[in-house]
């Protein structure tokens, strides 16, 4: 088991019936009377949400700040940051699913930042975020997990770019999580999370057979749960038990837990948003497009713990290869019957150059040896999106 260093201080409220305890827990990390509250689209006005959180924040003074994107981008969140300088607000509620919870999460650096936050996204050296205002979630969406982790990805479309961040200052707060949200949402968001958080435990497991044998298990248990229950939370996304072990899956699936002691590719996600960077395509469904071809060229790299994931999770048996080859395209199709496609043409057209246009960014940025035995290169990256398209 390898060596690791773990602290996650997010309090998780889970459940119904947590609203009433907002004022008390914001109060305990601010004494200022104004807050931001900072949200998406149109749907929380739509299923009582932003209406039944108003009602209990009226101890405070609120600006809110709407319009985060699906893909959260860095132009749109820097002017929620310079709102937060100029009216001194020292605490932010996050009214969302992972996109706005991470918008929240680069928020709450930039605002507390002299420079250009781009630098800090883009690794230059010597710049970082050494501090943050504070910032809870109210979580609207199961998918990311970011309501219990510090990381978060940021878009900035006019260069086709998705950046990452993070760090110990940007664990929220507190995290209200309540299950009961998944009924109001479309079809289209609960296979979204689904996949996410199925590909995020994925990414932390399907790497190679190790000693930590607790991690794997849990690995295993998150993924034959979102078997189990993915095609009936989808049928009936107001069953309790469905959506509260969907929400709590995907809440598990990274809080840092499964990645204790065990190695982690993220080969895939790194693929995956480039996808979304150039074509706006859904993050969960670039991971599905992206893993099963990932997967095929790395098979030998992989196959012992394909062999074991198509054993446990999908209670195969035969020869290792049969295994092994089964539990990928089992792992495929499973996707595809939530209603999610597996190639980059199912979701726009594009030029016949792009595999190798991703290449030469992965080159550019220093990508040059990844996933767990740092045996995919720039040359595996093309042939693993040529295989996509």
């Amino acid at each position: 088991m390898q060596n690791f260093d773990v602290i996650n201080p997010t309090r998780i409220l889970f459940g119904d019936n947590h609203y009433e305890k907002l004022s008390e827990l914001i109060k305990s990390y601010t004494d200022q009377p104004k807050i931001m509250l900072a949200y998406g689209g149109g749907s929380i006005f739509k299923n009582g949400i932003h209406k039944k959180v108003m009602d209990h924040l009226s101890d405070f003074e609120i600006i809110e700040f709407g319009g985060i994107e699906a893909n959260p981008q860095f132009t749109t969140l820097m002017q929620a940051a310079e709102i937060c300088k100029k009216e001194n607000i020292e605490f932010v509620l996050a009214l969302g699913g992972g996109s706005v919870i991470d918008g929240v999460k680069f928020i709450a650096g930039a605002t507390k930042y002299d420079g250009d936050p781009w630098e800090v996204l883009l690794r230059e050296e010597g710049k970082v975020f050494s501090a943050a205002i504070s910032f809870g979630t109210i979580l609207t969406l199961p998918a990311t997990g970011s309501e219990a982790n510090s990381g978060a990805v940021i878009s900035r479309s006019e260069l086709n770019e998705k950046r990452t961040m993070g760090g110990p200052l940007f664990f929220p707060k507190f995290s209200l999580c309540n299950p009961n949200v998944v009924a109001s949402l479309p079809k289209r968001q609960i296979a979204n999370g689904i996949v996410d958080a199925f590909m995020h435990t994925l990414e932390q497991y399907l790497t190679y057979p190790t000693d930590n044998l607790l991690q794997e298990r849990q690995a295993e248990g998150i993924l034959s749960t979102l078997i189990e229950i993915g095609p009936d939370v989808m049928k009936d996304p107001s069953n309790y038990k469905l959506a509260s072990n969907l929400m709590w899956c995907a809440t598990h699936a990274l809080n840092g837990n499964l990645r204790l002691g065990v190695p982690t590719d993220w080969c895939t996600h790194m693929i995956g948003h480039e996808l979304t960077a150039f074509f706006g395509i859904d993050h969960a469904r670039t991971l599905a497009i992206i893993a099963p071809r990932l997967y095929e060229n790395q098979f030998s790299n992989k196959k012992g713990k394909l062999v074991q994931y198509g054993k446990r999770v999908w209670n195969l048996t035969g020869s290792d290869e049969e295994i092994a080859k089964t539990a990928l395209q089992k792992t495929e199709a499973f996707f595809q019957n939530l209603g999610i496609e597996t190639t980059i043409s199912s979701y726009t057209k594009v030029d016949d150059n792009f595999p190798e246009l991703v290449k030469q960014r992965f080159i550019e940025r220093g990508w040059v040896a990844m996933g767990e035995r740092q045996a995919i290169t720039p040359d595996d990256v093309k042939q693993i999106v040529q295989a996509a398209l």
